[in-house]
């Protein structure tokens, strides 16, 4: 047995009519097996529970055994960022479109879930990034600063300008390049099915310790993407008159301005995000399936 006893719910916002109805299954199923449902605050709004049911993503951390996400990507991304500094595991309830993190289907909802509760999983552990805003006059109390955390990608990017801004990318302290272009992904392995597949990166077996730095529309043609180890410091500065037009965006959903003559400092983060998976999860086959490679050739699967 898992040992789970005590399930959190957290909810897609901005779709109440398809995750109502999954919800209202979740919950229910869940009961019928005795244990204990907590509720974020859109969960507890779409069940129509008691406004005293409704938790904080903090509390669910503390509280819960497992984090169950309703919704697609981007609202597991939400919920990792928060859950990881409890280490609570996840399950994905795919309400989304690609789906690369949420990969339970609510077809199979109760089945998946009833494995799951027996301990018959695939548990994954994926690397998150921390993204600090760095002053000259902070530089060296940096560590007091309050870091954001990805766990696709931190975005260095212009707002409110059509101009290319100039940038120069730092590692472990050693000068690398400088660009001219739109901005730069620095990427997890997870994120590389993300923006940075869009901006031309490699796709990275999400077991690899590595991050990758991927230029969005760079002026330089031979500004290419790179690949480092994931124990390396990025540092990413602004030069130039678009200095005070760039902001940092952790997976596309926080943003931070970057003040003229600060600098975006990407470390790994100390935790990690847990997945679940079901038993026999291949990332090969999501990524095959998702991208639609070899369609027109594969007819059936493979017999080796």
């Amino acid at each position: 047995m898992s040992g789970f006893q005590t399930l959190g719910l957290i909810a897609k916002q901005g779709d109440p009519q398809r995750v109502r109805g999954t919800l209202v299954r979740l919950r229910e199923h869940l009961r019928t097996r005795a244990l204990t449902v907590r509720l974020d605050a859109e969960s507890a709004h779409l069940l129509a529970a008691p406004i005293g049911e409704a938790l904080t993503l903090e509390q669910l951390g503390a509280s819960c055994d497992l984090i169950v996400v309703v919704g697609g990507d981007g609202t597991l991304l939400h919920a990792a960022r928060v859950m990881a500094a409890f280490d609570v595991p996840l399950l994905g309830i795919n309400l989304g479109r690609l789906g690369f993190l949420v990969d339970v289907s609510p077809e199979q909802l109760e089945t998946t879930l009833d494995h799951i509760l027996a301990g018959e999983f695939e548990s994954d552990r994926r690397a998150l990034l921390n993204a600090q805003i760095v002053t000259d006059a902070a530089a060296e109390t940096a560590a007091d600063l309050e870091p954001e955390v990805a766990l696709n990608d931190v975005t260095i990017h212009k707002w409110g300008t059509a101009r290319l801004i100039e940038l120069e990318i730092w590692i472990d302290g050693l000068f690398v390049s400088a660009q001219r272009s739109d901005g730069l992904i620095v990427s997890t392995p997870t994120g590389s099915t993300a923006y940075a597949l869009s901006g031309g990166g490699p796709l990275v077996d999400p077991a690899l310790d590595a991050m990758l730095l991927v230029p969005i529309c760079p002026h330089d043609l031979s500004n290419r993407p790179l690949v480092v180890p994931g124990s390396r410091m990025i540092e990413v500065r602004v030069r130039g008159p678009e200095q005070g037009h760039v902001q940092v965006t952790c997976d596309g959903q926080t943003d931070l301005r970057l003040p003229p003559g600060a600098r975006v400092r990407i470390t790994r983060h100390p935790h990690t995000a847990h997945l679940l998976h079901p038993k026999g999860h291949n990332h090969y086959q999501i990524l095959r399936a998702k991208l639609h490679w070899g369609g027109h050739y594969i007819r059936r699967t493979p017999s080796c």
